[in-house]
């Protein structure tokens, strides 16, 4: 294979048929110098396109999140190919790419992880878009006790239609739209009397047309105040205040001295002279005795009313009903809420109630900025829940190609290699990239654990030849090491029977026909006997609760390459297996360790004579 780069970045590929080469190879240099033929079949140790050269990357892939991630219920090769794949995509400059698994970790798996410093793969059991996925993290919100005045500069400013309202935890208190501050500056005539009210500490009325203080002080406490206009004859005023409370009055007057009077007699609680207009030391030295405050406004007596009246809270004014989510819902159930909801916008609580973000209305037709890649499985029965809703951009694997399909092309590299470990140390070796000693040691482990330390007849030429060179960057040797990883956490003893039956499983679809095949690895069969029955039983309950035509678990015995099959399920179906039996719904297969190569082809033969007949 041979590989030249373009001038725009982009890479092409020329494969041609290798008949020699030297039998050598540099992982850690990224150097290929050879390649291995077996009989008529040639393994290149190379291959194109897996590696993430190419152009500059535009804004939306550096946005984009990329998961690197096996199949549910993973084994060995699916963690270890996992995260070492992305450690790959991101040293070739991939941006913003995370490892994942589709279920839990096992004694092996996390045996092999802790003996090379890696931190497991982040969890992922759904794929399906969430709230968090959409929403805008930014958030434009208002406290409690900020005034109408500025919050509708905010909503101007910003185009917005409304905005949360927040205490000073942050917590959500509701939400404040245009309309409502519209309808309290704006009154219906019937109401009118009450836009004379204001409840708002009075430093926020006066600082809200900018007044400055003449006399007295400006509390912050909040209170009812009635605003108020000496428009009018001495009479005239002194019978409108004999009508009120003073302590509660908000006088707006101009030079009219005698108004200023009567109010102060009267022990107002301040008096506003508008206009910029000036007070007599008289008046002002008569206010201070009466313990009145008197402040100047620079704006005339209309405008300085309507800029007072702003000064409302916002917390007074919030709209009664309200929609809000946690940022783990799913966006489907989102949608289904909002199509009979009148809301312009739905506050994002946490479960403290703390706003965390906002979904506009219009953010619910985006999807999520994230990207697949399959590692170790290429059909979809097999993949992490909402997959199928997510862009697929690579697989790399080596079992039979399932159904499956995608609406663009991508990069899909299936190699019937003995493991994806073996695949991924390729695609180092393609990139030119050192393999570092920690992952080497994961994809060593992975292609020893599928492999079953080369002794599976899925193991090719070029598992033993990756083999060698991942040992020789580990220093470590591949015998030792298969045997630490077997020897710990024997399935039989660690694990309940439920969970032998479903922590390395993998369903299957042939035909309208759904199945699972499960696989667990032991030193010897020991242990067997006493689990028996009740993995019977486990796997009965697996196939009622999922549905399934039939239910298969393969017990291998490493050292004597020997396997137990146990299969419940369709009575036609199990009665075709004729493998020598070991008791009811067993068999011994003998010299049967491959799931993939063996059992699972001998399974799907026999389906396909029943479903003939």
């Amino acid at each position: 294979m041979a590989c030249r780069k373009q001038p725009r970045g982009n890479w092409f590929c020329e494969t041609r048929r290798l008949e020699a080469a030297p039998p050598s190879w540099d992982l850690r240099r990224g150097v290929c110098t050879g390649a291995r033929k077996n009989g008529n079949r040639v393994f290149i140790l190379a291959v194109s396109g897996f590696t993430g050269c190419g152009p500059d990357l535009p804004g939306n892939l550096l946005r984009m999140q990329t998961i690197v991630i096996g199949h549910k219920n993973p084994d060995m090769d699916s963690i270890c190919s996992a995260v070492a794949y992305a450690h790959l995509k991101r040293v070739t400059g991939t941006p913003n790419v995370v490892a994942a698994r589709a279920g839990n970790t096992n004694e092996r798996i996390d045996f092999v992880l802790d003996k090379f410093g890696v931190e497991p793969p982040v969890f992922i059991s759904d794929l399906s878009d969430r709230v968090s996925d959409v929403m805008e993290r930014e958030v434009i919100c208002v406290g409690a006790d900020s005034t109408a005045y500025d919050a509708i500069h905010l909503l101007e400013k910003r185009r917005l239609r409304g905005l949360p309202v927040v205490d000073g935890e942050r917590r959500f208190l509701g939400l404040l739209s245009a309309f409502k501050i519209s309808h309290h500056l704006f009154p219906p005539r019937e109401e009118a009397e009450t836009a004379r009210l204001i409840t708002a500490p009075l430093s926020s009325i006066v600082a809200t047309f900018g007044g400055k203080v003449l006399t007295g002080e400006l509390p912050n406490e909040t209170a009812e105040y009635l605003l108020l206009i000496g428009a009018m004859s001495a009479e005239t005023f002194a019978e409108r205040l004999r009508q009120q409370s003073p302590g509660r009055l908000v006088l707006f007057v101009g030079d009219r001295e005698d108004i200023q009077r009567l109010a102060i007699a009267a022990k107002v609680r301040a008096i506003v002279v508008t206009g910029d207009l000036p007070v007599a030391p008289t008046v002002r030295e008569a206010a201070r005795a009466g313990g009145v405050t008197i402040v100047t406004s620079p704006h005339d007596t209309a405008i300085s009313v309507d800029l007072a009246r702003g000064a409302v809270q916002v917390g007074r004014m919030l709209e009664a009903e309200h929609l809000t989510f946690t940022p783990d819902t799913l966006l489907e159930h989102v949608r289904e809420k909002a199509a009979h909801s009148a809301a312009f916008v739905f506050p994002i609580v946490d479960e403290g109630g703390v706003l965390v973000g906002i979904l506009a209305k219009s953010n619910l037709f985006k999807r999520a900025e994230r990207q697949l890649i399959l590692v170790d499985h290429n059909e979809l029965s097999q993949a992490v829940k909402g997959a199928d809703k997510v862009r697929i951009v690579e697989i790399l694997d080596h079992h039979r190609i399932g159904g499956f399909a995608t609406d663009s092309p991508i990069l899909f590299w299936n190699n019937p290699v003995g493991s994806t470990s073996t695949i991924v140390a390729l695609c180092y070796q393609h990139a030119g990239v050192a393999v570092p000693p920690a992952m080497a040691g994961l994809l060593m482990a992975g292609l020893l654990s599928d492999t079953l330390n080369l002794n599976s007849p899925t193991a090719t030429p070029v598992d033993r030849l990756v083999l060698e060179e991942l040992s020789r960057i580990t220093g470590l040797d591949p015998a030792g090491f298969a045997e630490e990883i077997f020897s710990v956490g024997s399935p039989l003893l660690t694990l309940s029977p439920e969970q032998v039956i479903t922590t390395d499983c993998k369903e299957y679809e042939e035909e309208g026909v759904r199945f699972t095949v499960a696989q667990i690895e032991e030193l010897s069969f020991s242990h067997f006997a006493e689990k028996q029955n009740a993995l019977l039983a486990a796997l009965e309950m697996h196939v009622r609760r999922a549905g399934l035509s039939f239910a298969a678990l393969l017990v291998t015995d490493i050292n004597t390459q020997t396997s137990i099959l146990l299969c419940c399920g369709a009575p036609k179906f199990v009665q075709r297996i004729d493998f020598p039996a070991r008791g009811p719904n067993m068999w011994e297969l003998a010299g049967v360790v491959s799931r993939k190569k063996q059992l699972l082809p001998y399974l799907l033969q026999r389906l396909a004579g029943l479903t003939a007949n």
